[in-house]
């Protein structure tokens, strides 16, 4: 935009201090305006806009009340002096953070808080802290909250710390949690998840080995004791304990509900259970679960169903990572593979597909893969993750290659990012030294813009 004034713009709303620098009065007026099409005064760094009713000719002739600098004329005293920057774009008028209907709720913006593992959790229940009261409610801003994820029962745990969904103290946790982010005005689903093989004894009830479809040892760490420490041997399911598994995940569904979450996400993605009888890397079964497309993908998609048919269609969502090597997963062919599963996830008419586009937190070309597929396949909302930045979820979103995109590490250390982006305003930086247990450092102790402008 250049700086002629007589150029039309769109309405828009900016808040405007009145004052000089320094000590003595700091702000004599401030205001929101609603800038339309008005006439407008030009200087070498600003427009003013105001009403044309307003008896001024241009800015300079404006006065500040104690007579020096700009002020307003007796009839504008109580009304709004508002500016534009043409040098800076409006980052509010993208569709980043237009609203956006996911089926029952509508959403104030299209940035999703994507799940993130915090291993805060107070052992040995695994209820979520107060700390995490704290931890959601300051991200709320965000168009969607997505919880850590969080086991629906013992077996299902693979990290020190995580939180569950299956116990009654787990729901009193969660419904503190819930019931802040409700009160500063905001949406939240939980991530429901079962590692499966990727886990250690140590946390298996009885000390059991960790179960998976297959016993094949996954390639990696896990989290333990405070230290990261080699995945344990897995066993097999037998074909009997798969109906409790699906049970499981029903009954974490039930209990999120009744601990207030607006939603749920099952966590399908990064080599887990779900994902483990999915790929063929990882599934060499020669049941029913095992060996055809059809068969591997069956435990998602039953979980899938058994999910919604307890939280509705509409406040369901699923997480899946076609190509990320996670966890030592792996498909020899997973564009067919995720082309069935999201069929039939589109048949179960979940709320959105959260995609996992690449390796997770890595490379986003690291495998070919077609996923404008899935975008057609599936009628509902598609949320792009991984490695998204302003310009490239504005992108995709301007494509119509995605209705959300979820943001993972800058949520960490900027609690306000919405803002943030909207200003165009610096990032914090995030502290990976916090990212994984501890206490209100490197947690809830980020300062928003307001709070770090305050201190300069």
């Amino acid at each position: 935009m250049g700086r002629d004034a007589s150029r039309k713009r769109p309405d828009r709303a900016v808040t405007v201090p009145f004052g000089r620098h320094g000590t003595g009065w700091e702000v004599a007026y401030a205001a929101l305006f609603l800038i339309s099409n008005e006439s407008s005064c030009v200087n070498a760094h600003t427009l003013f806009l105001m009403p044309a009713t307003w008896p001024v000719s241009c800015a300079a002739n404006l006065r500040q009340p104690n007579g020096s600098g700009i002020a307003l004329p007796p009839a504008m005293h109580n009304s709004p002096l508002s500016f534009i920057d043409p040098d800076i774009p409006d980052m509010s008028q993208t569709k980043l953070f237009e609203p956006y209907k996911l089926g029952p709720i509508t959403l104030p913006n299209r940035l999703v808080m994507a799940p993130l593992t915090r291993n805060r959790a107070v052992p040995p229940g695994m209820v979520p802290s107060p700390l995490a009261v704290d931890y959601y409610a300051q991200r709320a801003s965000a168009g969607l909250l997505i919880t850590e994820a969080s086991q629906v029962s013992r077996q299902g745990q693979g990290y020190q710390d995580t939180p569950g969904i299956y116990s009654k103290e787990q729901v009193a946790g969660w419904r503190k949690v819930t019931d802040r982010v409700h009160e500063k005005g905001g949406r939240i689903f939980i991530q429901i998840w079962h590692v499966g093989r990727v886990s250690h004894d140590s946390l298996q009830p009885n000390g059991g080995k960790p179960v998976a479809p297959s016993a094949i040892r996954a390639k990696g760490k896990t989290f333990v004791n405070g230290t990261f420490t080699e995945i344990s041997e897995p066993r097999a399911l037998e074909l009997s304990e798969i109906p409790g598994i699906i049970d499981d995940f029903k009954r974490g569904t039930e209990n999120a509900i009744a601990a207030g979450f607006d939603g749920i996400e099952i966590h399908g993605a990064n080599g887990y259970l779900l994902d483990q009888f999915a790929k063929d890397g990882t599934n060499k079964r020669t049941d029913a679960y095992g060996g055809s497309i059809e068969n591997r993908a069956k435990l998602m998609l039953e979980v899938s169903k058994a999910v919604a048919a307890v939280a509705g269609p509409d406040r369901t969502g699923i997480r899946i990572s076609p190509v990320t090597p996670a966890n030592d997963v792996s498909d020899s062919n997973p564009q067919p593979l995720f082309d069935y599963i999201v069929d039939g996830l589109d048949a179960l008419k979940l709320t959105y597909i959260h995609v996992i586009e690449g390796a997770t937190g890595g490379p986003r070309d690291i495998a070919p893969f077609d996923y404008a597929s899935l975008r057609k396949r599936f009628k509902q909302a598609y949320m792009a993750n991984n490695g998204y930045d302003f310009d490239l979820a504005n992108k995709v979103l301007d494509a119509d290659a995605a209705d959300l995109v979820a943001f993972g590490k800058p949520f960490i250390s900027n609690p306000d990012l919405v803002e943030r982006l909207q200003k165009g305003a610096p990032l914090n930086e995030w502290d990976k030294n916090t990212f994984y247990g501890g206490g209100a450092k490197g947690y809830t102790d980020y300062p928003t813009l307001g709070a770090a402008q305050a201190a300069e």
